[in-house]
């Protein structure tokens, strides 16, 4: 059964962005998969401390939290992330999440030796949603800065970026609990990433 991890980067787990992976995570199950949502700002841990143990390690030199999430990230078959935009980027705690994960860069990029099997790679798959303030007609590139950490982080992780579920305006909606179709569509995306790793497992 496909494994999927969602990296949640807002620290109100049942606010707008918790609504939406809810429901991702519940059409992701309906397809098959089994699922995990991680808190990531409830997690205690350390920005990366730049002591270049990895370089030449497949390790963290640094052991809190985050730790048992390398070998999570790296089992899983999907990977969400659902996160408002904060500064026209990723919340401060979900990017030292990402940060930490140089671990993986230095694997990859810096010894050639990637900690993902060659064989697994083209079958993980990413979904990212995502809400914003703002609206796109007012700043038609508030995704942008989002967009491209998320897409750095899939790479050095070795996942396929996939579809992406953007909700902006939420200055003006509030409450995506009154906004059913949203959820629906979030429930849907949910479903579709399951759906492909089902299929891509043979299960």
């Amino acid at each position: 059964m496909p494994q999927i991890i969602a990296l949640f980067g807002s620290p109100l787990p049942r606010g707008n962005t918790g609504l939406l992976l809810e429901q991702a995570l519940a059409g992701a199950a309906e397809s098959g998969c089994t699922v995990e949502r991680v808190n990531v700002p409830f997690l205690t841990f350390e920005p990366c401390m730049e002591s270049l143990h990895c370089m030449s390690q497949p390790e963290c030199s640094q052991l809190d939290d985050l730790t048992p999430y390398y070998d999570r990230v790296v089992e899983a078959d999907g990977v969400i992330i659902a996160t408002p935009v904060m500064t026209m980027g990723v919340p401060g705690k979900l990017k030292g999440f990402f940060d930490r994960f140089q671990v993986l860069f230095w694997a990859k990029y810096g010894r050639k030796d990637p900690l993902v099997p060659r064989k697994r790679r083209a079958q993980r798959h990413g979904l990212l949603l995502a809400i914003s303030g703002l609206s796109r007609s007012q700043v038609p590139h508030v995704f942008d800065g989002l967009r491209y950490t998320v897409e750095a982080f899939y790479d050095i992780t070795d996942v396929t970026p996939g579809e992406e579920f953007l909700v902006d305006d939420m200055d003006t909606k509030r409450d995506l609990s009154q906004f059913p179709e949203l959820l629906g569509e979030a429930r849907a995306a949910g479903r579709r990433l399951g759906e492909r790793l089902v299929a891509e497992s043979g299960e």
